[in-house]
């Protein structure tokens, strides 16, 4: 077993343009003040981070990581969502995600990927400059408008999309491996990857390679009914970051998991503040921890009723409350029971 660290945030639901959100300095800073112990970085966010410089520059890095340490925060890992998202992007959505892309890409699709394809690499090598073994990502999604089976899928469509997501992440992933970072593919609806049966179409595809891992978030299991401790269990060795976030699934004989369209306030499935959700976060760090992870605890903060700020100060005690400094011995030590290869046997009737 490991004792997972913490308390640390994500920043990307909370950098702005105003202080102390501003600037990576500032906003450390107000992380500590919360009681956070690190900080994840939203790769795509200029206001705290040049990722190409990071990618080129260990000198710049190493500024980087004065800065937080200055705070007294360390940088957990980085976090390249929005690129990772436009890898692969089905035609249907390419006008809502043209926004996630730099200026100069968008309206060119081909364009877009190529220069996603170069973030995420930029990604890994930004993270082996700042000594990080883990980079947060998403996969994009092919397949994701199909994902219920009406009208009729085609036969090879499924497997067709799995097989180009494979063939464009394969050279991102040996990226990945030549400077030793696991790509943690957060497993979330709207991407190809949403749950554990994707996850390993994709793994097998790409000949289980090394790199390819998860960065675990319950909240998104929870919204689709299932089984997020048993997760755990199957897939600990994948699991290489975490992200804390709560949810709840309320159905009623209006809704259920596709809550109707409704807005985040009125859904069914939502995305609550640490404590207010219905997730059994005591379970997860019992389960992570007897499973030896040992990466960050990581609030990722997303409420459809309570403000940002409250959901910040809260999480740093909540995240610090359900923290497991694991055993190094057994409540059973105090009981002498030095039998020896004799005494065993004889126990066994077999003297």
């Amino acid at each position: 077993m490991k004792t997972i660290k913490g308390p640390a945030i994500y920043l990307a639901q909370f950098a702005g343009d105003e202080a102390p959100f501003n600037s990576f300095a500032e906003i450390c800073g107000w992380a500590a003040s919360l009681g956070y112990k690190g900080v994840q970085i939203p790769a795509w966010d200029t206001r705290l981070i040049d990722l190409q410089k990071a990618a080129e520059s260990v000198a710049y890095c190493d500024d980087l990581k004065a800065t937080a340490d200055k705070s007294g925060v360390v940088i957990t890992e980085l976090a390249s969502h929005l690129q990772g998202q436009l890898v692969a992007v089905n035609p249907a959505f390419d006008e809502p995600f043209d926004a996630f892309a730099a200026p100069h890409v968008r309206g060119n699709p081909a364009a877009r990927q190529q220069w996603a394809v170069e973030q995420v690499k930029f990604g890994a090598r930004a993270s082996r400059n700042l000594g990080l073994k883990s980079h947060v990502t998403f996969s994009g999604g092919l397949a994701w408008p199909y994902v219920y089976p009406w009208p009729p899928r085609p036969p090879g469509l499924i497997k067709e999309a799995f097989e180009e997501l494979a063939r464009r992440w394969r050279p991102i992933l040996d990226e990945h491996e030549e400077h030793g970072v696991d790509a943690c593919f957060e497993l979330h609806p709207g991407e190809d990857l949403f749950d554990g049966t994707t996850f390993e179409r994709f793994l097998d595809l790409l000949d289980g390679h090394k790199r390819c891992c998860i960065a675990y978030d319950p909240s998104h299991f929870r919204l689709q009914n299932l089984d997020y401790v048993g997760f755990i269990d199957v897939y600990h060795e994948r699991i290489k970051a975490f992200h804390v976030k709560d949810a709840e699934l309320r159905s009623t004989a209006k809704q259920g998991v596709y809550s109707g369209f409704s807005d985040w306030p009125d859904r069914a499935g939502r995305f609550r503040s640490l404590g207010d959700g219905d997730i059994d976060f005591r379970s997860i760090f019992s389960q992570l921890s007897v499973h030896g992870f040992d990466g960050w605890a990581v609030l990722e903060w997303e409420c459809a009723i309570k403000d940002r700020m409250d959901g910040a100060r809260e999480g740093a005690k909540f995240i610090a409350d359900h923290l497991i400094k694991v055993s190094t011995s057994t409540f059973e030590d105090f009981i002498d029971q030095e039998a020896g290869r004799s005494g065993v046997k004889r126990m066994l009737g077999l003297s």
